[in-house]
């Protein structure tokens, strides 16, 4: 594992408000960052906003405000539901801060003196919500975009185009070297049959029929095109070209730092092919992973603010808490796959994971101390063979989530740490402590509960990176101290005799299933 951390969500287009499609990518993210920093890895978070282009204009337009006026009003509310899902990232970039918009026209400079761009013409099919040129090819008969399914219009400008024959031998050279570069394989695939095998137009990087994007100097009647303006917000942002770069030197050009793009499956494209591409003309490092999750969708339909079928978050983390709803996102389908979010789906996963198996557990452990031992946990002595087999599984447990974190598979990481729990609560149907109690058999209920508190806490602390609230009301509830709090301490077995334990409130209250999705169905639209 590398002693440094990059991680960026893609930057969101503020047409539209945000909704749970993008608070799975940013909170995916946030958990990866959370699980880096609790490892002790200097970690660096980066999202934003994507702030130029066409569609925006004509949205500003269409509600009678500026462009700027326009993405600042949305943007703010990205920002703010990203503090609703105590999103722990270090920095926000947008595209309309000057701190972007210098350095970009800076490429776009450098890119035309190293005869990486040439001025030509461009016709082709358009389509304006991607805003992506698209060929005869790619439309079909339809005339339809490939990426969205909408339809596409001609037309026919004067532009800039990036020369992409000219790196493609280094993007080949870049996907054989590093198996892993692009994840999961299938979207290698992807690529290789849907865009590289089929041959590469130069990029069009320049657009004259309209001007809400950034200038190019050498040209001012040319905005730049707004992937060459977004993808270089992962370097704008650490301070690439400017003053100040020293964030740029210590997550970027360190080689002891791991970089890590997350994207959506519909600008994958973009990141494998385009961003590399760009990369190589500025003489920089590659990034080591392009993570491609897949989407969420809202009852087999794809979520949609023009389809009017897109579920808030806002509501969700005001009736049930964010721990649940960070739950759902990260447990509910592997990450890297096409997930879907029901109202019946989210109430079933709240009940399975958190009352009955995580809840439950902690609140029975807590009861039976309180009750058999004053309140006080109990030292370890003589542990037996099923003792023995829980410490063994604990460090397996460890082990497999640590691989499988930095693996960027982290709905599989929770599920090792789920079967611990699991086997926890059988245990205590095995040991059945009421009734060592009864037969007056102290050492043995003391091992049971002791091996209790350390399944809990050592779950707890593998659980942190999601269940963000809870956590701390877990520690608080069993009186843990902050050195007993840090990572390296669940390697001990049993380290927590003597702490006061405290009941409280159900950390996650059982809900009605019916009652719920009624609920959750009144407030998606």
């Amino acid at each position: 594992m590398k002693k440094k951390f990059y991680i960026t969500t893609p930057i969101y287009y503020p047409s539209a408000e945000a909704h749970i499609g993008h608070a799975y990518c940013t909170t995916m993210c946030d958990i990866l960052a959370r699980y880096k920093r609790m490892r002790g890895v200097e970690t660096y978070f980066l999202t934003g906003t994507d702030e130029h282009g066409q569609k925006i204009q004509t949205k500003a337009a269409e509600k009678g405000v500026t462009p700027q006026e326009y993405v600042d009003e949305i943007a703010a509310k990205f920002q703010d539901l990203w503090k609703a899902m105590r999103i722990s990232n270090d920095d926000f970039i947008r595209t309309t801060q000057e701190r972007h918009v210098r350095v970009v026209q800076d490429i776009f400079t450098h890119f035309l003196k190293n005869d990486d761009i040439y001025l030509g013409k461009y016709e082709g099919w358009y389509c304006t919500p991607c805003e992506s040129f698209w060929t005869e090819t790619q439309v079909g008969e339809e005339h339809l975009c490939p990426d969205c399914h909408r339809p596409v219009h001609r037309d026919s400008e004067e532009a800039y185009f990036f020369k992409m024959q000219k790196y493609l031998p280094d993007l080949m050279k870049l996907m054989d070297e590093n198996p892993k570069f692009i994840l999961p394989i299938s979207r290698k695939n992807e690529m290789m049959n849907t865009f590289i095998n089929k041959g590469l137009d130069d990029l069009c990087v320049s657009r004259t029929s309209f001007d809400w994007g950034i200038q190019i100097r050498e040209n001012p009647k040319h905005v730049i095109y707004v992937w060459l303006d977004a993808l270089t917000n992962y370097i704008t942002a650490l301070g690439y070209d400017s003053k100040d770069d020293s964030l740029f030197k210590k997550f970027w050009e360190d080689p002891d730092c791991e970089i890590v793009h997350i994207v959506g499956a519909d600008i994958s494209r973009f990141h494998v092919i385009y961003w590399p591409m760009f990369l190589k003309g500025l003489g920089l490092r590659m990034p080591d992973r392009v993570f491609v999750h897949g989407l969420l969708d809202l009852n087999g339909e794809k979520m949609s603010k023009s389809r009017g079928n897109v579920v808030s978050p806002i509501p969700l983390i005001e009736r049930y808490g964010v721990d649940p709803v960070r739950w759902f996102l990260a447990k509910e389908f592997s990450f890297g796959t096409n997930g879907r979010f029901s109202s019946e789906l989210f109430a079933e996963r709240t009940n399975t994971d958190l009352a009955n198996n995580y809840g439950n557990l902690i609140s029975r452990t807590v009861s039976m101390i309180s009750k058999y031992f004053e309140g006080v946990v109990p030292e370890l002595k003589n542990p037996g063979e099923k003792e023995e087999n829980i410490r063994v599984l604990t460090e397996k447990t460890i082990s497999q989530y640590e691989a499988l974190m930095d693996d960027l598979k982290p709905t599989e990481a929770l599920e090792c740490v789920m079967e611990l729990l699991n086997v926890a609560n059988k245990y205590i149907e095995e040991t059945q402590p009421w009734v060592l109690a009864k037969e007056g058999k102290t050492e043995e209920l003391g091992n049971v509960m002791a091996v209790l508190t350390n399944t809990i806490l050592v779950s707890t602390k593998l659980l942190s990176p999601v269940l963000v609230e809870s956590a701390p009301k877990v520690y608080s509830s069993f009186g843990v101290p902050e050195e007993l709090q840090k990572y390296e301490t669940i390697h001990q077995f049993c380290p927590y005799a003597k702490l006061k334990v405290e009941k409280g409130a159900a950390l996650f209250p059982r809900l009605d299933v019916k009652v719920e999705t009624e609920y959750i169905d009144s407030i998606s639209k």
